[in-house]
């Protein structure tokens, strides 16, 4: 049987290096590409086209939720696993929301994580227990996942507003996209307007209140 082609994102060299060699050692997997943000995850996921994605949630430029979101949108023969020492509901409920696969606290076990890829790749769901817990408690109360929070935004927008949350300046988001100044202006204003926003602090606090912050 081939192995699985995995592309792994972790800010963390170490945790990301790490992670790669315990992969690999099972001699299940085969990984692909490594990023070391968001971005670098879709640039590579775009060339590489993996089986699965394994992506931290926190990362810079990007994060882990919007990296599920456009896999999702522009990889649907891939899949995505979230790994993340968040286990608070309003973390998982935007990842659930976002379309993720599965999802798993990174203190699992090397065996537990192969599962969840596997059964990923095979086309079903895998949801460490505190994910499962508040899916079943939603799906028993007959509540379903509410919509992405932020999807009237283009995908520079939804750029400019993470590079926003983490103090950016228009200057160093326009350098970081590289843009022009004038029209980082315009990505930022169209966001905030979009989400009736008024100011950075604003957006910051609907970032947090979605478990959005990266």
């Amino acid at each position: 049987m081939n192995p699985i082609r995995l592309l792994v994102a972790d800010d963390h060299t170490i945790v990301r290096e790490g992670l790669v060699s315990m992969l690999e050692e099972t001699g299940e997997c085969q990984v692909v590409a490594q990023a070391a943000d968001g971005h670098q995850a879709m640039e590579l996921a775009l060339k590489t086209c993996p089986d699965v994605v394994v992506t931290d949630l926190s990362m810079p430029r990007l994060s882990g939720l919007e990296v599920v979101k456009r896999v999702r949108a522009e990889l649907p023969n891939t899949r995505t696993l979230v790994l993340t020492v968040h286990e608070e509901d309003e973390y998982i409920l935007p990842i659930l929301r976002a379309g993720a696969h599965g999802f798993l606290n990174k203190d699992t076990s090397v065996a537990e994580l192969m599962t969840a890829i596997k059964t990923i790749h095979a086309g079903q769901s895998y949801f460490g227990p505190r994910a499962a817990k508040v899916l079943a408690d939603r799906q028993a109360r007959g509540r379903t996942l509410s919509t992405d929070p932020y999807e009237s935004l283009t995908a520079r927008e939804r750029e400019t507003f993470h590079l926003v949350i983490q103090g950016k300046t228009t200057k160093e988001i326009a350098q970081i996209l590289d843009i022009g100044v004038k029209t980082a202006e315009n990505h930022r204003a169209r966001m905030m307007e979009k989400l009736g926003l008024r100011n950075t602090a604003e957006v910051v606090r609907f970032a947090a209140l979605r478990g959005l912050l990266s």
